[in-house]
C-alpha cells in the first residue's frame, strides 16, 4: 500500500472515530439531561408547591373537599339575580359552586357599606339565606 494511501486512509478513520466519540458524548449529555429533568418533575409531584389563589377567581376548598368553581351561561345569570333580589345595592363580586352547605350555588355580594355577604342559592334559583362574611 503507497504510503498517500495509507495516510488518507487514516485520516478518514481518525474523522470517523471522532465523529462517533462526539455522538457518544452528546448523547450521554443528553440522557444526563433528561434524566435530571425526569427526577426534577417526579420532586415536584411528590411535594408540590401550594396555589397561589385568587379569592375572586374562586378555588375555595369546602370541609368536604369539593372545590369552589365560578360559575358560567345561564346558571350564573340566574344565581346572580337571585342575590341582587336578595340583597338590593349590593354589587355581586363572584358567582360559585357552594363547597361548604346543602346549597348548591352561593354568589359573593359587597354591600353597599362595604361589608361582605354571601347569599345561599338552591337549585331552583331562590336565595335561601344571607351569611356574613368574617371581614369587610
Amino acid at each position: 500500500m503507497s504510503p498517500s494511501l495509507r495516510n488518507k486512509l487514516t485520516a478518514i478513520a481518525a474523522i470517523g472515530a471522532a465523529a462517533l466519540g462526539g455522538s457518544v458524548v452528546a448523547n450521554a449529555a443528553t440522557s444526563n439531561s433528561s434524566s435530571t429533568t425526569q427526577s426534577t418533575a417526579s420532586a415536584a409531584q411528590t411535594q408540590p408547591a401550594p396555589p397561589q389563589r385568587d379569592p375572586s377567581m374562586g378555588g375555595h376548598v369546602g370541609t368536604n373537599g369539593e372545590v369552589e368553581k365560578l360559575l358560567t351561561g345561564d346558571t350564573a345569570a340566574k344565581v346572580k339575580a337571585a342575590a341582587e333580589a336578595k340583597v338590593p345595592g349590593g354589587t355581586v363580586e363572584r358567582v360559585e359552586n357552594d363547597a361548604d352547605s346543602s346549597s348548591p350555588y352561593e354568589a359573593h355580594v359587597r354591600k353597599a357599606d362595604g361589608s361582605e355577604v354571601v347569599v345561599l342559592v338552591n337549585s331552583s334559583f331562590d336565595a335561601t339565606s344571607v351569611e356574613t362574611m368574617g371581614h369587610p
